[in-house]
């Protein structure tokens, strides 16, 4: 008999995100049409030439070797001029960590950050991952309300908190809402924080695709801090600004050196280092990052603006994403809740795209941490997020056969929903 498996991981459901991905690869091999995919953050558009020209080029001589846990020199010191003069952020080489992706970046960092058992705020409608990375670092998730538009309110979010609470989670531009915070609500966020002795760990990924007002890194508000006194933790990604989600490349830039020298322990026991050919591209990528991140970001936004408006008008979207590569749709008006929506809309429709409530999933917790049971925030029923970085021919079908379907539902989504 094998013995039993009762990790923390093991009590955690897998990501709403990873149901429709693997439902649309089975209803592609099922009927051998191609499905229109708007679940997944994959864009596509390509980097640039000379990214894949470089890690070719670090593979041809043989620059393969290990790179120790903080990551290349070079891209290190990179990433500082990128953060000093893009996002208005003092930083040294010696605070900012190479990771295999945001993602890793992520789970390291909530390792590095606070002892298992304490409290961390994230949003009430988030990315799940957040949610999953939180849990595995054994830190008690605890949900802050966002106000009209999903805009959190400081007063809510210090009405949440409590004695445990030890880090405050920022994502904007934000996944899947697409809202983003306004100088105003990041220095509050900043100051409740500071005020109440937290972490802030702001995840930048979508940072340079802002389509009404320019990004702002948290971090940047704490320039004049003494960096012993800081406590914002940025991370940042090259998949969505250089389209190179493939490649898992992003890194992490501390507060202080303490933070620093303690994660630097966290990546030596997870990666030992990352990918050497991997982080000769990322150089090159922030060699060109001006060009590729803006006309990425006009690729995207083309696609805002050519192909959600008939979801407004239609009063599926209340508004145009402010920024990142997601909407949020309420199909409420189907009768339908999320999960049967996105199940009927890929078999009738072919078309992919991810219920909302995967997103404001609440867990409860036993005394050691681990998921007894959960269930879903009741407002998100009706929620699903659609994905408009994709191809703008198959974002307008998309789009289409989404309005079709809903048109399709009338009365009889309600009588189906019982």
């Amino acid at each position: 008999m094998s013995p039993e498996i009762s990790s923390a991981a093991s009590f955690i459901p897998s990501s709403c995100l990873h149901t429709i991905f693997r439902a649309a690869q089975e209803a592609e091999r099922r009927t051998g049409a191609e499905v229109v995919k708007l679940h997944v953050g994959d864009p596509y558009f390509h980097p640039a030439d000379n990214v894949a020209d470089a890690f070719v080029a670090a593979v041809r001589r043989g620059d393969t070797k290990y790179t120790g846990p903080d990551g290349l020199p070079e891209l290190r010191e990179a990433a500082v001029e990128k953060l000093r003069a893009d996002n208005g952020v003092d930083t040294v080489v010696d605070r900012v960590l190479v990771t295999p992706g945001s993602c890793e970046g992520l789970a390291a960092l909530l390792q590095t950050l606070t002892e298992p058992g304490a409290e961390i705020l994230l949003p009430e409608l988030h990315w799940p991952v957040h949610l999953q990375q939180s849990l595995l670092a054994g830190l008690r998730p605890v949900f802050y309300p966002l106000g009209p538009g999903f805009r959190p309110e400081v007063e809510r979010i210090a009405a949440v908190a409590g004695p445990r609470t030890r880090v405050l989670l920022i994502n904007s531009p934000a996944n899947p809402t697409g809202v983003v915070l306004n100088p105003d609500e990041i220095s509050a966020l900043l100051d409740l924080a500071r005020a109440r002795g937290w972490h802030v760990v702001s995840d930048e990924a979508y940072e340079h695709f802002c389509y009404e007002r320019e990004h702002l890194s948290v971090a940047s508000l704490e320039r004049d801090v003494p960096v012993d006194e800081r406590i914002v933790h940025s991370v940042f990604s090259f998949s969505k600004s250089f389209a190179m989600t493939g490649y898992r490349l992003g890194y992490v830039a501390l507060a202080n050196d303490r933070a620093a020298d303690i994660m630097r322990v966290v990546q030596e026991a997870n990666i030992i280092g990352t990918s050497t050919p991997v982080q000769h591209a990322g150089v090159a990528a922030l060699a060109s990052r001006s060009d590729a991140a803006a006309t990425n970001r006009k690729l995207v936004q083309r696609n805002r603006d050519v192909a959600l408006p008939p979801l407004v008008k239609a009063g599926l979207l209340s508004e145009l994403p402010a920024g990142g590569w997601y909407a949020m749709l309420d199909v409420a008006r189907t009768g339908l809740d999320a999960e049967t929506f996105a199940l009927r809309l890929l078999e009738r429709k072919g078309v992919a795209v991810v219920a909302g409530n995967g997103f404001a999933m609440r867990p409860q917790l036993d005394e050691r941490g681990h998921i007894r049971a959960h269930d879903y925030a009741p407002w998100a029923r009706h929620l699903v997020r659609v994905a408009f970085c994709v191809d703008p021919g198959w974002l307008e079908t998309g789009v289409r056969k989404i309005l079709e379907f809903v048109d399709e539902c009338g009365d009889g989504g309600h009588r189906s929903a019982g």
